[in-house]
């Protein structure tokens, strides 16, 4: 029985890095009939019939050849029984000639082996493990938590990748047990030097475990916005606290370079003469007649295979592909930082190479090389570093400056606020500097938070107790209750904060300067409403409406038109 008798599709579900907010490989998952049942009765019958391997193997030739369509240029995972990979390597040749076909190569394929364990010999599996590394593949063991995968078999498996399974996932919320196996597991990734990968999640809660626990890759309902998998689709992960100070450092266009590029059809020795003709290019990428990269050339790699004995005679009048590399490439709007979370997460050593930079329709635009990028990100985190409060480590009003200016810029509606401490030289004075100090790093956290769940405010602190603040105008009520309902004190000592806002619509203010010079007579005002206030005016009006404080009323504030 093989799975030409049954009609099988495959879903590509993503693994997320939970870093950069993208995807860094995707799975293929099989279904039939009437769902995952039909695979596994495909499966067992295939088995008791002799012939698993043979149908473990063209299910995953078969899943190659659908996700060949797509052009991803993500790493593939394929899911094979462990007693399908204990027959041994030679088994895989239907694998290995679709892979030529669709011009893909072994490293760029993670066989995913699972259950069950007990019905093969440690020693057979293993042998063939290896084999399939050496061959290039990489290795992960799936259903960790589940399986019934031994210890011993674990920590003498050559797997690069381990994967949680989700019933782990779905209990660690409220189940310090779960948490502490996930503890262990990635105790275990760090001493053998594997990616630890959490499956299986459905929803936030879910999601605020796993990356409390550090761990970097995860999978499963959420990422793909439906509770059945929908070939191809994929969604942005949730903003993290993390991802909205990266907006400040410096993007990978910003080391962007040309390109040297040749048709993806070209030779080996059109290649060579290219490198010979500029002894500064560093690699060559290949492009089809859409400029989409193909291949890329490494010049110290190709030069050491084609110029080695025999080189030449083998290699002068063939494809180019033989002897080049699947391109890594990136988004040019990416951030430098994404770029090396990709680095990381893809497993990859090649630093030296070019990383080729696409449009969003895939099309080669340069290439940056990542010691370039890491020199690059490291002067910006000193420079960022001397610009941070040494008390709440929140960048000063330049962030809220450039930001403000942005949306003026892009026609973008916004609020711009400003918060403070009423009377605060009265805490220093009563109750010490270091009083005020503990308040005023209160008052960060407490920001910080709230501008965690909410993705488009930008934080600053201007100095001493004022904060500056930009957001959508949908997110101002949200961190207002957040820091005028809330109760401060110094040491014990009662205090107020004033909140005053201004809300700007479209063309309504020319720059940051002016929205500095509007806010305040706002901040003046908020100051003379009793308790903590919050104040709230428009450009070009002379009416403030007062929504928090004694003697103000409380008005909900929808977007603008």
């Amino acid at each position: 029985m093989g799975p030409s008798q049954i009609a099988v599709s495959f879903a590509f579900q993503p693994l997320y890095s939970l870093h950069t907010g993208g995807a860094v490989a995707m799975e293929a998952l099989a279904r039939a009939g009437h769902g995952e049942h039909s695979v596994a009765r495909l499966l067992d019958e295939a088995a008791r019939a002799g012939r698993l391997a043979e149908t473990d193997v063209a299910l995953a030739a078969h899943a190659v050849r659908q996700e060949a369509g797509g052009q991803a240029l993500l790493p593939l995972h394929l899911n094979l029984t462990a007693a399908s990979v204990a027959e041994g390597a030679a088994r895989f040749t239907p694998l290995f000639d679709v892979l030529d076909e669709v011009g893909r190569r072994p490293r760029e394929v993670v066989l995913e082996i699972g259950p069950p364990f007990g019905r093969v010999r440690p020693a057979d599996l293993l042998d063939s493990m290896a084999a399939l590394t050496d061959l290039g593949f990489r290795l992960a063991l799936d259903a960790l938590g589940r399986g019934d995968l031994p210890l011993a078999l674990l920590a003498a498996a050559p797997a690069s990748t381990l994967k949680v399974d989700g019933t782990l996932t779905t209990r660690a919320p409220g189940d310090p047990a779960s948490a502490a196996i996930f503890e262990a597991l990635l105790h275990f990734a760090s001493r053998t030097g594997a990616r630890l990968v959490a499956t299986g999640v459905e929803n936030p809660a879910h999601l605020e475990v796993v990356r409390g626990l550090g761990i970097r890759v995860a999978q499963g309902p959420l990422f793909t916005g439906h509770d059945s998998l929908l070939e191809g689709m994929t969604l942005p992960l949730p903003v993290t606290t993390e991802q909205v100070t990266r907006s400040a450092a410096p993007r990978v266009k910003d080391f962007l370079k040309p390109a040297t590029t040749l048709p993806a059809s070209a030779t080996c020795e059109e290649v060579r003469e290219a490198l010979a003709a500029a002894e500064r290019v560093t690699g060559i990428v290949g492009v089809d007649d859409r400029e989409r990269p193909l291949w890329s050339v490494d010049r110290a790699r190709f030069l050491l295979a084609f110029t080695g004995p025999y080189g030449h005679a083998l290699h002068a009048k063939r494809s180019a592909g033989r002897l080049a590399d699947t391109p890594h490439t990136i988004d040019a709007e990416a951030s430098a930082l994404d770029l090396l979370d990709v680095v990381a997460d893809a497993d990859w050593d090649r630093t030296g190479d070019d990383v080729v930079v696409v449009d969003r329709r895939g099309r080669c635009l340069g290439v940056v090389l990542v010691t370039e990028v890491v020199r690059g990100v490291a002067e910006a985190k000193v420079e960022e570093a001397t610009a941070l409060s040494p008390l709440t480590r929140l960048p000063g009003s330049d962030t809220v400056a450039r930001d403000i200016d942005r949306r003026i810029a892009a026609r973008e509606p916004f609020v711009t606020a400003w918060l403070d401490v009423d009377s605060f030289k009265a805490v220093n004075d009563n109750v010490g500097f270091a009083a005020g100090d503990d308040l005023i790093r209160e008052l960060g956290r407490a920001l910080t938070e709230v501008a965690a769940r909410l993705p488009k405010v930008t934080l600053s602190h201007v100095g001493g107790d004022d904060f500056l603040v930009a957001c959508d105008v949908d997110e101002i009520a949200t961190l207002a209750a957040a820091m005028v309902d809330a109760s401060w004190s110094a040491d014990g000592r009662p205090v107020s904060v004033s909140l005053a806002t201004l809300v700007c619509t479209t063309a309504s203010v020319g720059s940051y300067r002016e929205v500095s010079k509007l806010l305040a007579p706002l901040k003046k005002r908020a100051k003379e409403v009793p308790g903590s206030s919050w104040v709230l005016g428009r450009p070009g009006s002379d009416r403030v409406e007062v929504l928090r404080g004694r003697g103000g009323r409380e008005v909900r504030l929808s977007p603008p038109a």
